[in-house]
């Protein structure tokens, strides 16, 4: 295909807010223009390049990097708002020319962005003329210079200008004119011809295009106003003036500009002059500084040194085995280039250890490296978890490795900084990614624009299934709720959410990611700068490993920081530990795993992970490492026959002997990708490289591949005389299960976090508790679940005491934790600092009045002091929390008063008569009525997540206990078969959508002395859905989900029964035992006539003496039906006894 036009201003969604087309809608628009070349224009950046210029080489479009940058009026580093011009910028559009161009258009943006940020990030004409070379310009929309002044009536600054843009692009200058019926456009037209004519500049023509199709216009309003923070109906927002700003064909272009035809051929002239190639799979690693007190100058030989060390180290003798390991590995990354990545990665991960920075055992394949474990980078050894290192780096596959690191979540940073320190601060940056519009955001994002209120668009985004990367179309053909509000009058806005769906929303840091270049960042990618002042690239994690640049995830990773602060907190009472030289066969250990108590356990803690374990009862770290690695979606069918294989309730099979050895250690079972390359090796004689890429032809199911693959595989079988049937079933086998193998390296090195982090929580459980509280100080929803969790291990949680308690939380004995008042919301560091010095300095605070005259007021404000007392905080000073509430603003001016007063005095202390200074008076509390029980517990809730000095359940105490049917404190066996009912208050809705497109939900109850999850199926969803509230009290009537050993109740609920109505509906049976030596047989008669005065609907049973034997006889009362009021059962208790009277 050949196009006599071609686009060359246009915008996609990485014009953040403004642009609403994707990149790929862009290409494919383009394609079905049949149009062979685009260019694409960002507003100040280049985010797009590289996803761009991929997926045009790829659609066979050639692809012209650009962008519309915005120039200073003056100066970019004049940051003053202009009385005539705006934000004091205009619009200019450059286009890469060559690779030279494109260098030069990299360094630009990033100027704007680190120098020139003024609302925009803007570049000057001391810029361009210094990084003209190799850029074409365009004069820009009607916001650029020329048209701007033109249309002002200033024609000759408009002429000075161009000839000022024609000087510095010689050449390479274009008049650009746009029409989209705009009648500024007309005029800008008419202009643009004059100074063409007159200063003999080529024009050229364009149409700006923000969305792809003509029918997106409104869709794209709706962008801009996410953009701008507008509503729809605001008549006063930014607003583009008609729908045409979107991809017209050749013919509509060549209408809108007929009397312009060199206008048209100059996009064509221009396209054609451009010729640029990014240069993509090369690899661009810094050089490592070896020590010069070192006798080698070179990486392979360095490296080589500090691994053989290493490896002494750890074996002490370097036997046969291990020696051929490690030459294998140094002679593979010798010939790959790649010394010096392990080189630097070795080095910042002794910094960190160096500096007491906790550093993870190991991350991914790199754990397969005996390399990687010789020089610390990795603490698993591979040749004792038959870790394979092709897995890590293959020679027949060329790329760069991958070695992620996890740190400490709090000194992440720390190592960053030495990274920049090491390699120069040009050299190393974050990494950019971007937030997309996905469902559920993009439903509440355009309602909320749209003018509709948050009732109705929360409705419709919860109406949306809660699943991970849920598209709207998919959402629509799963929930009838929301497939029937998008027809009928939430129908637009459903239509225009489908077109912004999947949209780039905004651009943030990378929760990990560092990228490090040979020189200047800048001769390689562009730079970006947040408002908030942090600098990353512009290229996604992505484009710069397709640019073989050197990125890294420097991963922070919460659990480490657990176990820091848990060790710190042991070594506190006298005892130091070695977290590394833990035993791995610790029984006690293991049993924890086995009762499923594994909240707070790295990669341990989901409910469906509770369950499985306790069914699995691992006894060795290889269970661990196969639970991480089968407990995902797929493999997780596997799980019920690898526990039953363990536990020889199902017979080990193996296909061929040669299998044995390989998959022993799962039961018979492939679970890791390293068996599949194993059984390639021993099977079929591939070599362990060619096994890696049958592994991943597998994985991604590439047929041509695997067909070619499968013939090697039989034909290396037959060779070590194996049958070829049973080739084929060995190989249909691990094609089966390739694609769901998981990293055994990884799944090892997170195993070894899992079973240190349970290892500390079984013998020091109120250290790792406390730890563990403190890293989710800022959830409160983990919070509760760690507190639950204390609760299981009988833990006490002091309240949070102003006098008494920490920022953090802090074990006080080995059953108790005082409360971290971190944890309180509203209440933040600083404030907790000043209070707590000052504590320590002067003593306890003996009221609200005394804390405010001490501390710093900027700190410790108005709302710091009233959430210290919502939660009760402040419960040990003088008066009650209604009083102090009321007296925070008095307290606060008494503050400033005696604080303002001491000033005074330093100076009186100098001269002056200080005779006339007024005597402060303390303020009185003022009388008011203390907060009720219902009014303390509502605000601990609210800024403690939780209720600390009571529950809202105990008002309904007596239903509770009376219609309960378990009891928390007691380990009971129930089998799934019984029948059991719960009260309790719901809390943490999850809505699900079933496989079958049917509603369902799960929910947490907390009850009276314990804790329960609740899965409610579509049926019973569908009878009681409009009693699934948060908040609510009901009672829950169903089965056991499995059998329990009660460190979590699990039911499956076949009835939901409000707290109200349960006395109506739950009892069938009121029961009244009489023993023998009390009864009297009058007492029946004086029983039923109290019965009389309570009518109802249950049958009334005594259970009386049977002549001395020990099982009474029971007594229906055939004629009279009872309540079970709570006044009449307390009548019968007080009478009888509270364990003679019961209700089923």
């Amino acid at each position: 295909m050949y196009s006599e036009f071609v686009h060359l201003h246009n915008h996609s969604d990485y014009s953040l807010l403004d642009g609403a087309q994707r990149v790929d809608q862009l290409i494919n628009t383009i394609d079905d223009l049949n149009m062979d070349s685009v260019a694409l224009t960002e507003h100040g950046n280049l985010f797009s390049v590289i996803p761009f210029y991929n997926q045009a080489k790829d659609s066979g479009v050639k692809p012209i990097i650009g962008c519309e940058v915005y120039v200073a009026i003056g100066s970019r580093f004049d940051k003053k708002s202009k009385a005539d011009s705006g934000w004091g910028n205009n619009h200019l559009v450059l286009l890469a020319q060559n690779y030279m161009g494109y260098k030069n258009l990299m360094k630009l943006v990033t100027f704007g962005y680190l120098e020139g940020f003024y609302y925009r990030p803007r570049i000057d004409i001391e810029l361009l003329k210094e990084y003209n070379q190799g850029l074409i310009c365009l004069s820009g929309c009607l916001k650029g210079e020329i048209p701007e002044k033109m249309l002002k009536g200033d024609f000759d600054s408009a002429k000075n200008a161009a000839l000022r843009f024609a000087e510095i692009f010689q050449s390479r200058f274009y008049l650009e004119i746009q029409n989209h019926g705009i009648e500024e456009e007309k005029l800008n037209i008419i202009n643009m011809k004059k100074l063409s004519l007159e200063l003999d500049l080529p024009l050229v023509c364009t149409n700006d295009a923000h969305y792809s199709k003509h029918n997106h216009s409104e869709a794209h309003d709706i962008h801009i106003c996410l953009g701008t923070g507008k509503m729809r109906n605001d008549a006063n927002r930014l607003k583009y003036a008609t729908p045409e700003f979107y991809f017209k064909t050749q013919d509509q272009m060549f209408d809108l500009f007929r009397e312009f035809p060199q206008a048209i051929e100059n996009t064509r002239k221009i396209a054609d002059s451009i010729n640029l190639d990014i240069p993509m799979g090369e690899y661009h690693l810094p050089n490592f500084p070896i020590p010069k007190d070192v006798s080698v100058d070179h990486p392979d030989k360095y490296l080589e040194i500090l691994t053989k060390e290493g490896a002494e180290k750890l074996y002490g003798e370097i036997n046969p085995d291990i020696k051929k390991r490690i030459d294998q590995e140094l002679q593979v990354i010798k010939n790959m280039g790649f010394a010096g990545y392990f080189l630097i990665t070795a080095d910042f991960v002794k910094y960190a250890k160096n500096n007491l920075i906790p550093v993870g055992p190991g991350r991914g394949s790199a754990a397969g490296s005996i390399v990687s474990y010789s020089l610390g980078i990795t603490d698993i050894d591979p040749l004792k978890h038959n870790l394979l290192f092709e897995r890590f780096l293959n020679p027949d596959r060329v790329s760069m490795p991958d070695i992620d690191i996890d740190f400490c979540i709090e000194r992440r940073g720390e190592v960053i900084e030495y990274i920049k320190k090491q390699y120069g601060e040009n050299s190393v940056t974050q990494i950019i990614t971007f937030g997309k519009m996905k469902a559920r955001q993009v439903v509440r994002d355009v309602g909320r624009v749209m003018g509709y209120s948050f009732g109705e668009v929360d409705k419709i985004a919860k109406a949306i299934p809660n699943e991970l990367n849920i598209t709207l179309e998919e959402a629509l053909i799963k929930s009838p709720d929301l497939k029937e509000m998008a027809n009928e009058q939430y129908k637009e806005l459903i239509e225009h959410s489908k077109i912004l769906e999947g949209m780039n929303r905004h651009a943030s840091i990378h929760a990990a990611g560092v990228v490090i270049s040979p020189g200047e960042l800048t001769d390689y990618i562009p730079l970006y700068k947040s408002t908030t002042g942090d600098i990353t690239s512009q290229y996604d994690m992505k484009g710069l490993e397709d640019l073989g640049l050197l990125k890294m995830d420097f991963l922070g990773l919460r659990n480490l920081t657990v176990i820091d602060k848990t060790l710190k907190l042991i070594e506190d009472t006298d005892k130091l530990i070695d977290i590394s030289k833990i035993p791995f066969d610790d029984k006690k250990v293991y049993k924890l795993f086995s009762q499923g108590m594994t909240i707070g356990v790295f990669q341990f803690e989901s409910s469906g992970m509770r369950e499985f374990l306790k069914k699995l009862k691992p006894t060795i770290i290889e269970d661990l490492i196969a639970m991480n690695a089968l407990y995902r979606p797929g493999p997780m069918e596997n799980i019920d026959n690898f526990i039953s294989r363990k536990h020889g309730r199902k017979k080990i099979v193996y296909l061929h002997s040669l299998l044995e050895p390989i998959l022993k250690e799962t039961y018979g079972i492939i679970v890791y990708q390293e068996q599949v390359m194993q059984i390639a090796h021993d099977v079929a004689g591939f070599s362990l490289s060619e096994a890696d890429i049958m592994r991943r032809a597998m994985g991604k199911k590439k047929k041509s591949l695997m067909s070619e693959l499968s013939v090697k595989f039989i034909s290396g079988a037959e060779v070590k005389g194996i049958r070829r049937k049973k080739a084929e079933e060995i190989f249909s086998l691990i094609e089966k299960f390739a694609q769901y193998g998981f990293n055994k390296s990884h799944s090892t090195a997170y195993a070894y976090i899992a079973y240190q982090t349970a290892w500390l929580k079984t013998h020091y459980p109120s250290e790792f508790m406390s730890a563990n509280l403190t890293s989710e100080m800022g959830t409160i929803d983990r919070i509760v679940i760690l507190i639950n969790e204390c609760k299981k291990l009988s833990i006490d949680l002091s309240p949070p005491n102003i006098n008494v308690s920490f920022g953090d939380f802090r074990p006080i004995s080995n059953k108790a934790i005082s409360y971290g008042l971190n944890a309180i919301k509203n209440v933040g560091s600083k404030a907790l600092e000043a209070i707590i010095e000052e504590r320590e300095q002067s003593g306890n605070y003996n009221s609200i009045f005394d804390l405010c005259e001490r501390v710093d007021q900027q700190k410790v404000n108005k709302r710091v002091l009233e959430s210290l007392i919502m939660s009760g905080a402040m419960d040990e000073l003088d008066g009650t929390r209604a009083q102090q509430f009321l007296a925070v603003d008095d307290a606060i001016r008494y503050g400033q008063q005696m604080n303002s007063n001491k000033n005074i005095n330093q100076v009186d202390m100098f001269g002056g008569d200080n005779s006339n200074s007024n005597l402060i008076k303390i303020p009185d509390f003022s009388t008011a009525d203390e907060w009720t029980d219902e009014e303390s517990l509502k605000y601990e809730k609210e800024v403690l997540g939780l209720y600390i000095s009571g529950h809202p359940l105990l008002e309904h105490a007596e239903d509770l206990e009376e219609f309960t049917s378990i009891d928390f404190s007691e380990k009971q066996e129930i089998s799934k078969n019984d029948i059991i009912t719960i009260g309790g208050m719901i809390t943490r809705i999850n809505k699900r959508i079933d496989r079958r497109n049917r509603p369902m939900a799960f929910f947490d109850m907390d009850c009276l002395g314990g804790h329960a999850e609740i899965i409610v199926f579509s049926d019973c969803y569908e009878r009681c859905e409009i009693m699934i509230e948060e908040g609510n009290v009901v009672f829950v009537k169903g089965k056991l989900s499995d059998n329990t050993n009660f460190s979590d109740i699990k039911i499956m609920a076949d009835e939901i029964i409000p707290v109200e109505k349960v006395r109506d509906q739950l009892p069938a049976r009121l029961n009244i035992k009489l023993n023998l030596g009390v009864y009297e047989p009058n007492d029946v008669d004086a029983l039923m006539e109290m019965a009389k005065n309570y009518p109802g609907r249950c049958n009334l049973v005594f259970h009386l003496p049977h002549n001395g034997k020990l099982k009474p006889i029971r007594v229906l009362a055939h004629n009279i039906k009872v309540s079970t009021d709570k006044e009449f059962i307390r009548l019968l208790r007080n009478k009888y006894g509270k364990d003679n009277i019961w209700v089923e």
